[in-house]
């Protein structure tokens, strides 16, 4: 008996540590990553705003915000984002 106390003793634990590690989940959420991209140039007139992709994602990216309410994901490094990052404005935390 004891040792089946001390076994879930530690589980809940170790469930508390993980969940705590630096403020935030050891998991990361598939909203915060890309895996498919925009293909063709997106209007300025249409991009409410943008946020960055978790730094724990396979691909750095960015994720637009829409007018429509709609979210896409586009490369950074695409040569029609950059002159857009200059006038688009950053996301609200959340």
């Amino acid at each position: 008996m004891k040792l089946l106390t001390m076994a879930l003793a530690c589980l809940l634990l170790a469930g508390m540590w993980l969940r705590d590690v630096d403020g935030r989940s050891m998991l990361v959420s598939s909203s915060n990553c890309c895996f498919k991209f925009a293909d063709k140039k997106i209007s300025q007139q249409q991009i409410q705003c943008y946020k960055h992709t978790s730094s724990t994602c396979s691909r750095r990216s960015l994720i637009l915000k829409l007018k429509g309410g709609r979210e896409t994901c586009v490369m950074e490094s695409a040569p029609w984002v950059k002159p857009h990052l200059k006038t688009m404005k950053p996301c609200p935390p959340k």
